[in-house]
C-alpha cells in the first residue's frame, strides 16, 4: 500500500506502543500490533488467564489457563512475529507508576474495563503528551475514540464526572459478546497504526459507537472543552490523583484502604477488633488468591435481603462487615444494597484485591 510503504514500515518498527490490559480488547490489539510490525509494544496486565475469558480474550488458550496473562500474551505474540520487541508489566497501573510508564511510549491503547483506569490514563496520556486510544465493549456495544490528539478533546471533556457508582454495569456483571471485543480491539489498532503512519483521519473530536445487533456505526462529535478540568484553558489538574476514590462515590466512612485494612486485621490477630471480612468475588476468581482473614460469599449467590435480615442474629457474623472484591466495584454495589435495607455496619475496601496484591508487591 502506499499509504505504508517502506517508509511506513520503518515508522512502524521505532514505534513503541503501551497497551493495557490484555483481556478482552487488549488480545486483538496485542495480536495485530504484532503483526503489524510494531517495534516495541508494552503489555500492563497482572491477571492470569482462567477458562471463562477465553470466548473473548483470543491471544490465550487453553493450554495457558493459570498462567499469567502477559506470560500468555508475549507468548502468542512472539510466535506471530519474532522480530519485535516486548516489554512486560506484570503489575497494575496506577497513581504511582502510571506517568513514568507512559512516558516510555508513544501511544497508549486502552483495554481496561473500569472508570478508575480510564481517568487515570487519560490523565497520565496527557501530562505527558501521548495519545490516548480509548476503548469500551459492554453487552453488544462498543465505542472507540483518540483522545489528546492535536487540539482535540480528551477523556475528560466528554465524561467530567465519573458515573454514579452503581449507575453502569462492568462486564463482569452485565456480560459482553465476545465477537464484539475483536472489533473495537481492531478499531482501537487501527486508530493507533494511523497515528504512526501518519495517515487517514484519525478519530478524534468523534466517538464511534458500535452496535452488534444492527450492524451500524454511528459517530458522535464531541469537542475540546475549554473548561475542562485537565485540558482547558485554566487547568486545575496538574498531576495525577486517587482514581478510586474519584470513581467510587463513597460516603466518608463507607471506603477503607489498603492500610486500614492491615491495621484491623491485626487488631483483629489480638482481639482487639471483630469483623467479618468478606471476599465476594465468584469461585473462579480464587485462582488469584484471597485476603488472608476472609471467607467469600459470592456475589451471584449473595440473597441481600436475607444477609440483611439475619446479619444482627447470626452468630458466624459478628460485628462490621468489610467487603471486598476484584477492584472494588462489586463490592460497592452490595454495599449500596445493604445500605438500602437498613444494613450500616458495612464498608468496603475500594481498592479490592488488586490493590491488596499491588501493596504486597
Amino acid at each position: 500500500m502506499e499509504q505504508v510503504g517502506e517508509l511506513g514500515q520503518h515508522k512502524l518498527g521505532k514505534a513503541r506502543v503501551l497497551v493495557v490490559g490484555a483481556g478482552g480488547l487488549g488480545s486483538p490489539a496485542l495480536l495485530y500490533l504484532a503483526a503489524a510490525g510494531v517495534g516495541t509494544i508494552g503489555i500492563i496486565e497482572f491477571d492470569v488467564v482462567e477458562l471463562s475469558n477465553l470466548q473473548r480474550q483470543i491471544i490465550h488458550t487453553e493450554s495457558t489457563i493459570g498462567s499469567s496473562k502477559v506470560a500468555s500474551a508475549e507468548a502468542a505474540m512472539k510466535n506471530l512475529n519474532s522480530s519485535i520487541g516486548i516489554e512486560v508489566f506484570d503489575t497494575p497501573i496506577g497513581r504511582d507508576n502510571a506517568r513514568e510508564i507512559v512516558s516510555q511510549f508513544d501511544l497508549v491503547v486502552d483495554g481496561s474495563d473500569n472508570f478508575a483506569t480510564r481517568y487515570l490514563l487519560n490523565d497520565a496520556c496527557f501530562l505527558e503528551g501521548k495519545p490516548y486510544v480509548w476503548g469500551s465493549v459492554l453487552r453488544f456495544d462498543g465505542q472507540v475514540s483518540v483522545f489528546g490528539w492535536a487540539e482535540g478533546p480528551c477523556y475528560r471533556c466528554v465524561y467530567p464526572i465519573p458515573p454514579e457508582p452503581g449507575t453502569v454495569p462492568n462486564c463482569a456483571d452485565a456480560g459482553v459478546f465476545g465477537a464484539i471485543c475483536g472489533v473495537i480491539g481492531s478499531m482501537q489498532v487501527s486508530e493507533a497504526l494511523k497515528i504512526i503512519l501518519g495517515v487517514g483521519d484519525v478519530l478524534s473530536g468523534r466517538i464511534a459507537i458500535f452496535d452488534a445487533l444492527n450492524a451500524s456505526v454511528e459517530h458522535v462529535m464531541v469537542a475540546r472543552d475549554p473548561g475542562c478540568s485537565l485540558c482547558g484553558d485554566t487547568p486545575t489538574i496538574t498531576e495525577l490523583v486517587d482514581y478510586v476514590a474519584l470513581c467510587s462515590g463513597n460516603q466518608p466512612g463507607e471506603r477503607i484502604d489498603r492500610s486500614e485494612l492491615v491495621a484491623l486485621l491485626n487488631a483483629r490477630a489480638r482481639g482487639e477488633a471483630a469483623f467479618e471480612l468478606i471476599d465476594i468475588r465468584e469461585e473462579y476468581e480464587l485462582i488469584h488468591g484471597l485476603i488472608p482473614g476472609s471467607v467469600n460469599r459470592p456475589l451471584s449467590t449473595f440473597d441481600v435481603e436475607s444477609f440483611g435480615i439475619a446479619a444482627h442474629s447470626d452468630p458466624s457474623i459478628t460485628g462490621e462487615i468489610i467487603l471486598y472484591c476484584q477492584a472494588g466495584v462489586r463490592s460497592e454495589y452490595l454495599l449500596r444494597e445493604l445500605a438500602a435495607r437498613g444494613f450500616s455496619q458495612v464498608r468496603h475496601y475500594g481498592g479490592g484485591y488488586i490493590d491488596w496484591v499491588a501493596g504486597a508487591g
